[in-house]
């Protein structure tokens, strides 16, 4: 069993799905390289991509989430969420901010069968654009 870590920073986008605005699809791009880790087990490119949907709650405090993180050459993970996502309104006007802890629940490529979690510490802004801060930990058969 291989332990690769990974710490990135993704910058991207929030829209809602299919106009439902309590479904946001989320789709980004890490603004800086793959965790050495990777690259040394995987021949990863220098960039990964995020796509996800998120599902809000009730209370718009709360969220489901599940979605993929591509690290490049086939080599990807899916998750979803560990009991719920939070977010609130941050200090700064105009931004929420929130964190969330996601199960990977296997992979492709040299990720198949993989395990692990990540979490996410993030913020977005009213027109969407998303900064999504990971720290990931993957176990690989």
């Amino acid at each position: 069993m291989k332990k690769l870590l990974y710490n990135l920073q993704f910058l991207g986008s929030a829209a809602p799905k299919d106009g439902n605005p309590a479904v946001l699809a989320v789709v980004a791009k890490a603004s800086s390289g793959v965790g050495a880790g990777l690259n040394a087990a995987l021949g990863a490119t220098s960039e990964a991509t995020f796509e996800s949907t998120v599902t809000m709650g009730a209370d718009g405090a709360t969220f489901d989430e599940s979605g993929s993180i591509s690290f490049g050459r086939g080599n990807s993970v899916r998750f979803t969420t560990v009991d719920q996502g939070h977010v609130a309104p941050s200090p700064e006007p105009g931004v929420t901010a929130g964190a969330v802890i996601w199960k990977i629940d296997g992979g492709d490529g040299d990720f198949a069968g993989a395990s692990g979690y990540i979490t996410s510490n993030f913020w977005f802004d009213m027109e969407g654009r998303v900064t999504d801060n990971q720290l990931g930990a993957i176990f690989v058969p």
